[in-house]
C-alpha cells in the first residue's frame, strides 16, 4: 500500500467542529526543536536553563500539557509531521543514514503541498533528515539533489541534509550543496575510503569530544561522525555557526515573503549530539554543552519571533513550537550531560526518553501562539504533531487529496483554544521503527515492547526487565511506574486488539 490510501483508521482528517476559514489567509510558522524534553523548558518546570524566549511565547499563547510527537526519534516524527501518516506504515522510515534516498516520494501530498495549493509560499530552514535523491541510488552530492523538499511542496529550502553527527557536514539550498566547488567533488560513503583516511577510529587524538562506538567515521571540526566523506572543502560548515544560519536565513526569508501568505518550517538542531554551540553560548549554563544548546535553541526561537514582531506580523501569524522527540543525555559523545544534570530533569515527571515509547519519549513541549486569535493559558487537550497537516488544511479551507494525510486529525479547534474542542482521543506512538509501540486511549496507555533496542535503553536506565505488554493509567500515574494490566485485563486485551488493527491497516 502506498504512503497514502483511502483506508482510514483513527478519524483521519475529520473534526467534530466544522469551522469557517479566516477571511484572510493567516501565516503559519512551525518551529520544531531537536531532542528537547518536556522538562527542559522553564514554562514546563525546567530549572536548569533559562528559556525566556520560549517562555514568552507561552505567556502570549496556549501551553499544551498533553501534546505529543508521533515517535521517539527524529526521522519518523518529521516524516509524520509532513505526510500526516504514521511512519511505521512505511518500511525504512527509521533514522535515515547519510546516503539515504528520499523517504517521501516526489508528489506525495504533505503539509507543505496542501498549503501551497491553497495559496501559501512555503519554506523549510534547518534540519531535514528525510533523505535526498531517487531510489535506489540516493543523493548525487555533486549534482541535482532531487527529489527532496521541493518535490513535496516546499518552494524554498536551506537544509542540513541529515544530522550534524552524520556526514556530509554541508548545507543544501534547494537542489544543490551550498558553496560546493565542482573541482573538489564531494564523496560520501559508509566504508573507509582509504587505509590512511583520517577518522575517529584511527586518530582519536584529533578529537575534541570523545566518542565510544557510533561516531567513528570521518573527523570534521574535531568531531567524529557517522559515515565517511572526502572533498567538498569550500562547502563544509562549522558546527558553531549553524544556529546563526537558521536565524539569519529565517529573517531573510520572512522579510522576502512578508506580503505573501506563508508557511515556514524552522527546524533547529541545537540539542542533537554533538552539542557544539556558538562561542557566545559555550559555558553559559551550569549543565554543560547540553544546557548551552538549550540556551542557543531559545535564542534561535527568540530571533524568529522577533523578526515577526519587527514585520508587525505577530497577530497575523500562528506560531507552533514543538519537539521531534524527548531528551537523551549521553548519545555516544561524552559531553558529561549526565554528570552535570544537577536537579534538572529533562523528562519532568515522565519516564523514558529518546528511542523508546514511554511518555518521556513522545510527550513534549508544545506551544501555540497567535495574539488576538488564540487565548492565553494552558490546555490539557491531547494533540500531536502528526495532526498539524489536517488541522491547518481545515483551518484555511485547503483541499486534501483523497486518501492523503490519513492519520492526521483536525484538532484545530483545540489549537485555537476553543472551549468545546475535544482534541484527540487515541494516539499511537512508535520508536525508531524497531517494533515497539505506545497506544494511548483516553487516560489509558498500553506499551507494547517488541524492540530489543528499546529493552536495552530501558534496562540501562532502570536496571530491570521490561514486560512485552504493560498498561498504565496516566492520570493517576503519569510516570508510568505501575503496570496495572493484571487488574484491567479486559481493557488491556481490547487495547492490544485495537493497536494491532491500526498497525495492520497500513
Amino acid at each position: 500500500m502506498g504512503i497514502y490510501s483511502l483506508v482510514s483508521c483513527i478519524g483521519v482528517g475529520t473534526s467534530a467542529h466544522a469551522q469557517k476559514p479566516p477571511a484572510k489567509l493567516p501565516n503559519i510558522v512551525v518551529i520544531m526543536a531537536d531532542d528537547l524534553g518536556y522538562g527542559d523548558v522553564g514554562c514546563y518546570g525546567g530549572t536548569g536553563v533559562a528559556t525566556p524566549a520560549i517562555d514568552d511565547l507561552a505567556e502570549r499563547g496556549l501551553r499544551f500539557t498533553q501534546a505529543y510527537c508521533s515517535a521517539g526519534t527524529c526521522t519518523p516524527t518529521r516524516f509524520s509531521l509532513l505526510t500526516g501518516v504514521y511512519a511505521f506504515r512505511v518500511p525504512g522510515s527509521g533514522i535515515a543514514p547519510p546516503n539515504s534516498p528520499a523517504l517521501i516520494p516526489a508528489g506525495t501530498p504533505t503539509i507543505a503541498s496542501v498549503l501551497k495549493q491553497a495559496g501559501y509560499h512555503t519554506g523549510i530552514i534547518g534540519k531535514w533528515h528525510l533523505g535526498l535523491g531517487a531510489k535506489p541510488a540516493g543523493p548525487d552530492w555533486n549534482g541535482k539533489l532531487s527529489p527532496g523538499p521541493l518535490e513535496i511542496g516546499f518552494d524554498d529550502a536551506l537544509i542540513l541534509p541529515t544530522t550534524n553527527d552524520r556526514v556530509p557536514p554541508v548545507l543544501v539550498r534547494n537542489h544543490h550543496v551550498e558553496n560546493l566547488d565542482p573541482n573538489d567533488p564531494l564523496w560520501v560513503g559508509s566504508q573507509r575510503p582509504t587505509p590512511e583516511h583520517h577518522d575517529a577510529r584511527s586518530h582519536p587524538e584529533s578529537l575534541r569530544m570523545t566518542t565510544v562506538s557510533s561516531h567513528l567515521g570521518t573527523i570534521h571540526n574535531g568531531l567524529g561522525r557517522i559515515g565517511y566523506f572526502t572533498g567538498g572543502k569550500t562547502a563544509l560548515f562549522r558546527d558553531e555557526d549553524l544556529a546563526d544560519r537558521w536565524a539569519s536565513e529565517s529573517n531573510r526569508w520572512l522579510h522576502e515573503h512578508a506580503n505573501d501568505p506563508f508557511f515556514l518550517l524552522v527546524t533547529p538542531h541545537s540539542l542533537h549530539a554533538p552539542r557544539i554551540v556558538n562561542e557566545r553560548f559555550q559555558g553559559t549554563t551550569k549543565l554543560g554543552p547540553r544546557g548551552d544548546a538549550i540556551a542557543e535553541l531559545d535564542w534561535t526561537v527568540g530571533k524568529v519571533v522577533q523578526t515577526l514582531d519587527d514585520l508587525n506580523l505577530i497577530e497575523q501569524t500562528l506560531i507552533v513550537f514543538c519537539s521531534d522527540n524527548g531528551p537523551v543525555l549521553i548519545d555516544d559523545y561524552q559531553d558529561r550531560a549526565d554528570e552535570l544534570l544537577g536537579d534538572h530533569d529533562p523528562n519532568g515527571v515522565f519516564r523514558g526518553g529518546k528511542y523508546n515509547v514511554y511518555e518521556g519519549a513522545t510527550r513534549t513541549p508544545f506551544i501555540v501562539s497567535m495574539p488576538g486569535t488564540i487565548p492565553v493559558g494552558e490546555s490539557g487537550k491531547m494533540v500531536c504533531t502528526i495532526d498539524l497537516a489536517a488541522s491547518f488544511a481545515a483551518w484555511v479551507g485547503a483541499k486534501i487529496p483523497d486518501g492523503a494525510l490519513r492519520d492526521s486529525i483536525d484538532v484545530m479547534p483545540s489549537l485555537l483554544g476553543k472551549t468545546e474542542a475535544t482534541g484527540r482521543t487515541e494516539l499511537v506512538q512508535q520508536d525508531n521503527g524497531w517494533g515497539s509501540f505506545g497506544y494511548r486511549k483516553g487516560q489509558w496507555k498500553l506499551v507494547r515492547c517488541d524492540s530489543g533496542a528499546m529493552l536495552n535503553s530501558e534496562l540501562k536506565m532502570k536496571k530491570k526487565q521490561i514486560p512485552k505488554y504493560a498498561l498504565y493509567h496516566l492520570e493517576s500515574d503519569p510516570g508510568e511506574t505501575e503496570n496495572v494490566q493484571a487488574d484491567n485485563q479486559e481493557r488491556a486485551n481490547q487495547m492490544k486488539k485495537e493497536l494491532q488493527q491500526i498497525i495492520d491497516a497500513g
